[in-house]
């Protein structure tokens, strides 16, 4: 592998490349540790993030919206699982930059143009396709999916006049807990869909209050386990972050020359079929989720027809000395 540099072109021996790249790994890892720590710190926080839509679309089906742990590590190794993602996600910068640094020496000025332009693209596209996934495609999934199971083998109850002689226990329903509950005290709170309960805590004097999760009759009760869900939706995640890599993918298969804006204009047609089957595969395949996932993929696809035109190879490599392009590594 050759050396380059603004004035000269060297050659680094085997020992040297493996030194080097002993440096950038130790950098690496070093930069990662305290990245780690600070992940360790906000966990939870994230995590709590990542399950509002699933309790808001629970709640709003009238079905518990508490995830379950049916294991003792289940939800320990739940928050390491998104301890490690976010390590991952928010040091990749640092380990990019530490790659840049070990393979840039061998690549000529106008190779570097590419990669100055491709990674934040790369970066920008991807944060784009998990802010659409955590706003738009995951609350109608979700939807769809607790819609779905609360409609198996649903209930159906018989109803009768209550009897002369019966009566029903009269409960408060409120918005809100009561600020100074006493001790056996009981209500529904109705944002919460929960049966709430204030009892004495063990310090004297002090009063907590339980609830108990209240949920319309279904055939399937809705309750999830905690590390499925965040499963689901990491894999949802990297499913997305990859996909809306499209206008890349377009643009390098026009910088090597596998195809031009003319041919990807003949093939529209499977294109938009293409992006109506990855819509299905990774939604539930419902008409509306499907759309809201294979047209943005779609209108991706002519984002990069459009930058193909806009950002040709020999406008992005700039000038450069022809004379390199007759060396090899």
């Amino acid at each position: 592998m050759r050396h380059k540099s603004e004035n000269h072109v060297g050659i680094m021996s085997f020992g040297d490349h493996l030194d080097e790249l002993r440096t950038r790994l130790f950098h690496a890892i070093l930069g990662i540790i305290p990245i780690f720590f600070v992940a360790m710190a906000v966990g939870k926080p994230v995590l709590s993030i990542l399950i509002v839509p699933i309790r808001e679309k629970l709640r709003a089906a009238n079905q518990p919206a508490t995830l379950l742990a049916t294991g003792p590590f289940e939800s320990f190794g739940t928050w390491f699982r998104v301890v490690i993602v976010l390590t991952i996600l928010a040091g990749a910068p640092w380990l990019l930059f530490q790659l840049w640094k070990f393979i840039s020496p061998g690549l000529y000025k106008s190779e570097k143009r590419f990669a100055y332009l491709l990674m934040p693209m790369s970066m920008v596209l991807t944060v784009i396709g998990e802010l659409f996934l955590y706003y738009v495609i995951l609350p109608v999934v979700l939807a769809f999916l607790i819609g779905f199971g609360t409609t198996v083998a649903q209930l159906q109850i018989p109803t009768e006049p209550l009897a002369a002689d019966a009566s029903t226990t009269p409960i408060a329903v409120l918005d809100y807990d009561p600020e100074a509950p006493e001790p056996g005290q009981m209500w529904i709170n109705s944002p919460l869909r929960q049966l709430r309960v204030a009892l004495e805590g063990r310090e004297e004097g002090e009063v907590i209050i339980i609830g108990s999760e209240l949920s319309e009759s279904a055939g399937v009760v809705q309750q999830y386990r905690i590390s499925e869900y965040v499963k689901m939706l990491l894999n949802f995640a990297l499913a997305f972050g990859i996909a809306f890599q499209m206008p890349l993918v377009v643009l390098l298969l026009g910088w090597v020359g596998i195809v031009d804006r003319k041919l990807l204009g003949k093939y529209r047609r499977h294109v938009a079929g293409g992006c109506a089957v990855i819509g299905a595969m990774l939604t539930p395949a419902d008409p509306v989720s499907m759309i809201l996932l294979a047209g943005p993929l779609y209108l991706l696809f002519e984002l990069g027809m459009i930058l193909l035109v806009l950002l040709p190879a020999r406008r992005v490599a700039g000038d450069f000395d022809e004379s390199d392009e007759d060396e090899s590594f």
